[in-house]
């Protein structure tokens, strides 16, 4: 295959993209490395934001992709930097995520397209009457200081009809945290806690203001640079705070000086993958290292297979979440989690922590086709499964009869 003006693209086998990839994601480091409070601030600025969750079977979704990359990570260290340092910052990119604060300013656009957009949404979506709380909420916790939706709203929650029905007060804490009126101070048993955004968020990033065209540049650049390589919708999607067409502009503007078009072998073979890259990709590629041969579990939302298609395409791996899939339906379990062994995707494993009973229940685990379950990788297995009990607390592993499975096709 060849560019515009008829030069052969640069042809990346599949096994040098997924180094690249996984280095990107800082799945090539070393987990045993010893990690403090500034290794795990660049962490984040590395990965871009990490993706929170309140689900909880074995370790939140925050603090088990942390865990995967440094195996002496323990959330107290997250809390401190949230809470305390305030060198992170609660918002959305394709989710709630943890975001480092020196990133607050380009959310601006972000929050200006939220105003536009939500309200019309939320009149369609939600109950009526969260406009007319929304000056209301802002004045109670100018007033009294942070607050959580549970304690807004009074005799709106006896008519909500569950998590998913929020009073019009929650619709209105939500609307203001959104566009940025409002932060969120800290969590209280998962829950949200809010508070003005000039009370959480210092104010040297709250005067710094871009352009659509600077936060753009911004978006785009740094999408690409932790995705390694990329087309212009998985650009887009990395922050979701731009719209494809601005992605697939600013790649077009750049494309001949500071991009280039490459091709990249994918793990099921047949037509190679054309996709973005910096100019300078080949003296990356040649510095990639290794990924460590340790068996690791990711959570089902590691920012390395949130984008299905693309963990497909790189690892042969279909993965799909199914929390929301009826029981009778799911081919795997309600949450379970990858399994990756150097660079390789190798199966998926159902556990449970028991924190009453204090035990890791492993019930499940199936391998990827063709993937061989001898006596190293089963031990390079309950090595792992030994350090996430001991992070989660959990006394000992407790494994289910007949808990390795055949490969599903």
């Amino acid at each position: 295959m060849s560019d515009s003006s008829g030069k052969a693209l640069l042809r990346v086998s599949n096994a040098t993209a997924r180094g690249l990839f996984l280095e990107r994601h800082g799945l090539c480091d070393d987990p045993s490395r010893k990690i403090g409070k500034g290794d795990l601030q660049a962490l984040i600025e590395r990965l871009g934001f990490v993706q929170v969750d309140s689900i909880n079977t074995v370790a939140r979704a925050h603090d088990l992709i942390l865990f995967s990359r440094r195996q002496g990570y323990r959330p107290k260290q997250l809390k401190a930097l949230l809470e305390k340092e305030r060198s992170l910052f609660e918002h959305w990119t394709h989710d709630a995520s943890v975001i480092p604060t020196q990133f607050y300013p380009y959310w601006e656009l972000r929050f200006d397209r939220y105003r536009e957009r939500l309200i019309k949404r939320w009149r369609e979506w939600r109950r009526d009457g969260f406009e007319e709380k929304i000056d209301d909420v802002l004045a109670h916790i100018a007033q009294n200081g942070p607050a959580m939706s549970r304690e807004m709203g009074g005799d709106e929650k006896k008519n909500s009809g569950g998590w998913w029905d929020w009073h019009p007060s929650k619709t209105a804490l939500e609307y203001l945290w959104r566009t940025g009126q409002l932060a969120v101070c800290r969590r209280d048993g998962f829950q949200k806690v809010y508070d003005l955004c000039e009370r959480v968020i210092a104010e040297e990033h709250r005067s710094d203001r871009y352009s659509v065209e600077e936060t753009v540049d911004w978006a785009c650049s740094s999408a690409l640079d932790r995705l390694g390589f990329a087309t212009s919708g998985e650009i887009a999607a990395f922050w979701e705070g731009i719209t494809p067409a601005e992605a697939k502009m600013w790649c077009a503007e750049r494309l001949g000086s500071e991009l280039i078009e490459i091709e990249i072998e994918t793990a099921q073979g047949g037509r190679p993958h054309r996709v973005f890259a910096r100019a300078d990709i080949e003296t990356h590629l040649e510095a990639v290292a290794d990924a460590p041969s340790r068996l690791r579990v990711l959570s089902p939302f590691d920012p390395a297979i949130r984008d299905r298609k693309r963990a497909e395409r790189l690892f042969g791996f279909n993965y799909r979440i199914e929390v929301f899939v009826p029981e009778p339906k799911r081919r795997y379990g309600y949450y379970v989690f990858p399994l990756l062994e150097g660079d390789r995707l190798i199966g998926r494993i159902d556990m449970k922590c028991r924190r009453d009973t204090g035990v890791l229940d492993v019930t499940a685990l199936w391998p990827e086709p063709k993937v061989k379950l001898g006596r190293g990788r089963l031990a390079r297995l309950e090595a792992e499964l030994d350090r996430i009990r001991r992070f989660t607390g959990c006394e000992r592993v407790d494994y289910a009869d007949g808990w390795i499975r055949d490969p599903l096709p």
